[in-house]
């Protein structure tokens, strides 16, 4: 195979460049936004208490999540180096282990996640030829669906192909045109059911739930679980904003890309519960009953709304899935690029080689995934954590050990490697460029203090707060 040094002038051709700072912004936006907004957001905020939990996902995203992001993006933009290759360039490859963590959590999310999507994409094909007719029950019909995996394995292979056709085409004519256009298309499709979801009855009482905060539901598993969404819902930790940073030019300015990328990712999750929580207070009659039901939110109790709407909602429902795809397949996109820079990078792989053998390995680490919706009563039961009720289906434990435990690990050491290994000083003259007032300012102190101390105390009690309540059932926080 045929290695290309990042020395020789034609590695930047073969490895691609975003084409400006929007195309960045956006596709970076687009790996940050995706089921963590739309399927996710709305039945943690549920959990969390409502407007309490918004206010504290909100100051966790820009006050310690900002920090995270623009290392991540600093370290691949000076390397120029998929996360693994970046610690090699830097001199360190005894901390490419965290590169490598990276990339194993980007693999199985995204094993997963194709599950999660072929449901959300399913629904859109189910609606439109007439299998979930007015009448016969969408939510009834929701297990029955998730368990016909041959249905469900035929949409995650087309969501799937679908992914690494996009990546195939490579950074600036795959990925950056794609979210240039999936990204505008999702973000109209929201604010359109925005729209409608705020015509229904009792669609007031579901934005007091979600608008007005009650201070007294401030608790220490509140704000657990808003630091853990935020981290999230904005891709830290996994090595897809070291791959993206990689393809950034120098002239870009870093902490503004990020703060643009911070703003539109929360402000898209939060337009999202303004659609969502309208619609769970017409379903309840204004009781807001429900709305803590956890991810069966969006599958199993949205459908049934669709369903009271009369002939409308198999339309409605359609664009409603339609759209959670799209959100899907912008964060997809980002999860099979690392795993296929890392290919190219470090083993002279050709790209479109290299897209194909990892779409295709990573659709085959999901099946089980795929079977644990209840086709297959060992997978669905898979496994039953210490002081656990019941048993944990396979998805559910890849997700809380990829997800859950893994991402806040690899933000806690990426930023213990920048402020103690590579440097603080190191990071300020990378992000430096492009910024010209960055060094010396009170973003750049702030930044400093946060990943020297801040971020590697939160991020390192969140990993072993998780690690403690969801597999030994240790609650700290009542």
């Amino acid at each position: 195979m045929l290695y290309i040094s990042p020395q020789t002038e034609n590695y930047m051709a073969v490895r691609g460049q975003f084409s400006n700072k929007l195309g960045f912004i956006m596709a970076a936006a687009g790996s940050a936004v995706g089921l963590g907004n739309i399927w996710k957001f709305p039945f943690e905020v549920g959990q969390g208490g409502g407007a309490i939990f918004v206010l504290m996902y909100l100051i966790f995203c820009f006050a310690l999540c900002f920090p995270v992001m623009v290392t991540e993006i600093a370290i691949g933009r000076k390397t120029q180096r998929n996360p693994v290759g970046a610690f090699n360039a830097l001199g360190f490859r005894n901390w490419n282990i965290v590169g490598k963590l990276g990339i194993l959590s980007g693999v199985l999310i995204l094993s997963f996640y194709n599950v999660v999507a072929a449901w959300a994409f399913g629904y859109v094909f189910e609606m439109a030829v007439g299998h979930f007719n007015v009448g016969a029950g969408f939510g009834s019909a929701e297990s029955a669906y998730t368990t016909d995996i041959v249905k469900i394995g035929i949409y995650g292979i087309v969501f799937m192909t679908a992914t690494a056709f996009i990546v195939n085409q490579g950074v600036s004519k795959g990925i950056e045109k794609a979210t240039k256009i999936l990204m505008p298309t999702l973000i109209i499709m929201i604010l359109g059911l925005v729209i409608y979801s705020l015509t229904l009855d009792h669609s007031m009482k579901g934005l007091s739930f979600y608008l007005k905060p009650d201070f007294s539901a401030i608790k220490g598993k509140v704000v657990y679980s808003a630091l853990g969404q935020a981290f999230f819902s904005l891709s830290l930790g996994m090595g897809a904003l070291i791959t993206y940073g990689s393809y950034v030019s120098k002239k870009d300015n870093i902490l503004s890309s990020a703060a643009l990328i911070t703003l539109m990712d929360v402000g898209i999750a939060f337009i999202a519960g303004l659609m969502m929580f309208p619609f769970v207070a017409y379903m309840s009659n204004g009781t807001m009953e429900g709305v803590s039901g956890g991810p069966g939110l969006i599958f199993a109790v949205l459908p049934g709304v669709f369903e009271s709407l009369g002939t409308i909602g198999p339309v409605i429902g359609a664009i409603f899935f339609l759209l959670l795809s799209f959100a899907a397949l912008t964060s997809t996109v980002s999860l099979l690029e690392v795993p296929v820079a890392y290919a190219v990078d470090e083993h002279g792989v050709k790209r479109k080689r290299a897209v194909w053998l990892v779409a295709g390995l990573i659709f085959i680490i999901g099946i089980p995934s795929m079977l644990s919706g209840g086709y297959s009563e060992f997978f669905t039961g898979f496994i039953q954590y210490v002081k656990a009720e019941k048993a944990t289906d396979f998805l559910t434990f890849v997700s809380d050990t990829a997800s859950d435990t893994f991402l806040p690990l690899g933000g806690f050491l990426i930023t213990v490697f920048a402020a103690y290994a590579w440097k603080r000083n190191n990071l300020e003259e990378e992000l430096a460029q492009g910024a010209s007032k960055y060094k010396g300012s009170f973003l750049s102190k702030y930044i400093s203090i946060a990943i020297t101390v801040v971020c590697p105390l939160i991020l390192g009690s969140i990993f072993i707060l998780t690690v403690l309540s969801k597999f030994f059932g240790v609650q700290i926080f009542a």
